[in-house]
């Protein structure tokens, strides 16, 4: 049981520090931003690194290192998007009378740059991850990038929350590009069929004569993907999930005294 267990709490814990580290490193001063950005490049170039020296380790340690580079070279993007420097051409509010696909075409100008550089950052796992019999890395990287733009398009169809306070105030025009409603239609199927693989995940994890590798690799793949739909799921639910982040969140920008230096909202 513990080589299932083990690997999940650590996805859990991974999940939810690295979400609460990128919103702390973004609301610090803007001056702040260039090291930031600088560090997190260096460590997603190690990432590569270790992703490629990983690629034919086929051991409980190899999946973990995957796994983690994975999450590293997801990271730097994360970081980037929110500070500001790979978004998208638009920076400006979407016009209030923009409907159908000339809202869906600002919406794409407002973060082309951000999607163009998941593309390759992508390629990149892919290439490094070619040939090998360690593939953890890359269906890391897979499970965030199908579960985020199913993310972003319920945010554009139509949620509850929309999560505007993990939003810098630099990129507060984004979320004129939103759209609030209890539900969209695109929703259950958004839920449904990762469920349904994350389901698969678990059996496989749990399944007699798996090897320790696959044991441990379906484990985080599995929880990875569960806390996927759980995010999913703080979208229409109406709950205070923010909470879970309130340590790295700390007090906005506008209750903070006029004295301190310009920080940046998330």
């Amino acid at each position: 049981m513990s080589e299932i267990v083990l690997p999940a709490l650590f996805t859990l814990f991974a999940w939810w520090i690295s979400t609460g580290v990128i919103i702390w490193l973004n609301r610090l001063p803007r001056r702040t931003y260039r090291l930031t950005f600088t560090l997190a490049s260096w460590v997603m170039v190690a990432a590569f690194w270790g992703l490629a020296a990983a690629r034919n380790d086929q051991t409980i340690a190899g999946a973990y290192c995957g796994f983690s580079c994975a999450l590293l070279i997801w990271a730097w993007q994360e970081i980037a998007f929110l500070l500001g420097y790979v978004t998208g051409p638009r920076r400006v509010d979407c016009p209030a009378d923009a409907v159908g696909w000339r809202r869906v075409g600002f919406a794409l100008q407002a973060v082309l740059h951000h999607e163009l550089a998941l593309l390759l950052l992508g390629f990149g796992v892919f290439v490094v991850s070619w040939g090998g019999s360690n593939q953890v890395g890359l269906a890391t990287y897979l499970v965030f990038w199908v579960m985020r733009q199913s993310a972003k398009l319920n945010v554009f169809l139509g949620v509850r929350n929309l999560s505007e306070s993990f939003l810098p105030a630099h990129l507060r025009y984004l979320q004129t590009y939103f759209s609030r409603k209890p539900i969209n239609a695109l929703f259950p199927l958004s839920v449904t069929l990762p469920a349904a693989i994350a389901f698969v995940l678990w059996e496989s994890a749990a399944r007699a004569g798996a090897s320790p590798f696959e044991t441990t690799a379906c484990s985080l793949l599995g929880m990875l993907l569960s806390l996927a739909i759980l995010e999913h799921w703080f979208m229409v639910l109406p709950l205070p999930f923010e909470r879970l982040w309130q340590w790295g969140m700390g007090t906005p920008v506008e209750a903070r005294p006029a004295t301190r230096l310009g920080m940046e909202v998330t």
